[in-house]
């Protein structure tokens, strides 16, 4: 397939880890010698346009797909929430050489040294441009609960939830049910996904954020693909997320969610459940009406239900859980306060925006 660049070759070049990759890991350091490759990437190259040259500001996610193989996703003016245009993208297959990574693609190529990378004909000594790494972080880890909210989790105890299991490095397991049940709420929830590389699709860290155990809001490692249906950040087969805000497995990531419930008269619905969902600080429903209950979930009806952090069996982790009850607290607004982060990525300027944390 075709590069934004005209086509591209990658080699990634980092240290490899001596331990065979699993089935599902939770270490880093166990998760074998594609993990390093695995990530995010942001810089600019130029592209002649008839006799003039031109400045395009381009991103790439590198996803691992098991066995050495890799696939990297180009998209033009910037990674997806930070500056990407929405259209404009290019899936190209690669694989893994010793300690680097080869995407196949001619005539340009990209290598990339694990902190700078340098754009150019292979074997020529001219660059036409260059890219660095980045770890992005959501700008709602760590946020702090407001006085009137309940903290259902925070590594202290399991009090608020049943069938909750911790994990040796005090983490919530994914399984989990809050023992009361809400109606009206804001909830914030920070999770981690496991390195599953040959896994594919919804068997891929999956997991789910079950809202009255009737609305699923999908937890699955969707970085690298398009926004769908059933894919992360999604209401389950009901509508996809607006842009697909997944950042890459072993990484913290947030959900910020504001749940309205269903409005019932004498027995019958008089008006859908609205949500409105944050991935990683962007939002990406806006007060989005449910039409009915999704997937698996129990059948709409006027008595709130739990929330469940749903198992599907692969080992996905929770910490900084909490809840605001607006049926007690209807005046507090406990949503997160973050401007729209669409800036551009454009050298030689530093990277600006609500991401303040980029590291690179």
């Amino acid at each position: 397939m075709r590069s934004l660049l005209t086509l591209a070759l990658l080699t990634v070049a980092a240290s490899a880890f001596a331990a065979e990759p699993q089935a599902a890991v939770t270490d880093p350091s166990q998760a074998g010698p594609d993990f390093p490759f695995v990530g995010e990437y942001v810089g600019a190259v130029s592209v002649l346009e008839g006799r003039a040259w031109r400045t395009v500001p381009i991103g790439l996610q590198v996803v691992a797909l098991g066995d050495g193989k890799f696939e990297a996703v180009e998209y033009m003016n910037g990674l997806p929430g930070a500056g990407w245009n929405g259209r404009d993208k290019a899936v190209l297959p690669g694989r893994r050489e010793g300690n680097v990574v080869k995407i196949d693609a001619v005539p340009t190529g990209i290598t990339l040294n694990g902190a700078v990378g340098r754009v150019g004909m292979p074997g020529s000594t001219t660059a036409v441009g260059s890219l660095h790494r980045i770890n992005r972080a959501s700008p709602t880890l760590g946020m702090r609960p407001p006085r009137e909210a309940t903290v259902l989790f925070n590594g202290r105890g399991t009090d608020q939830f049943k069938n909750a299991k911790l994990t040796e490095d005090g983490l919530l397991a994914q399984g989990a049910e809050t023992i009361k049940p809400y109606s009206d709420f804001t909830m914030h929830v920070e999770y981690r996904l496991p390195f599953m590389p040959v896994s594919k699709d919804q068997g891929r860290a999956n997991s789910g954020v079950y809202l009255q155990r009737r609305y699923e809001v999908q937890i699955l490692d969707s970085f690298g693909q398009d926004a769908v249906f059933n894919g992360a950040g999604s209401i389950y087969r009901t509508k996809p997320a607006d842009v697909n805000m997944s950042f890459p497995p072993l990484t913290w990531q947030s959900y910020d969610i504001r749940f309205h419930p269903a409005k019932f008269e004498n027995g019958e619905k008089i008006a859908n459940a609205r949500v409105t969902i944050w991935h990683n600080g962007v939002k990406i429903h806006d007060g989005y009406e449910l039409p009915n209950k999704t997937g698996a979930g129990k059948p709409e009806g006027p008595d709130p239900l739990p929330i469940l952090l749903q198992d599907h069996n692969n080992p996905v982790r929770f910490r900084n859980v909490w809840i605001v009850d607006h049926t007690k607290h209807p005046n507090v607004d406990a949503t997160p306060k973050i401007a729209s982060p669409v800036y551009g990525l454009t050298p030689p300027g530093p990277l600006t925006g609500p991401y303040g944390r980029l590291v690179h």
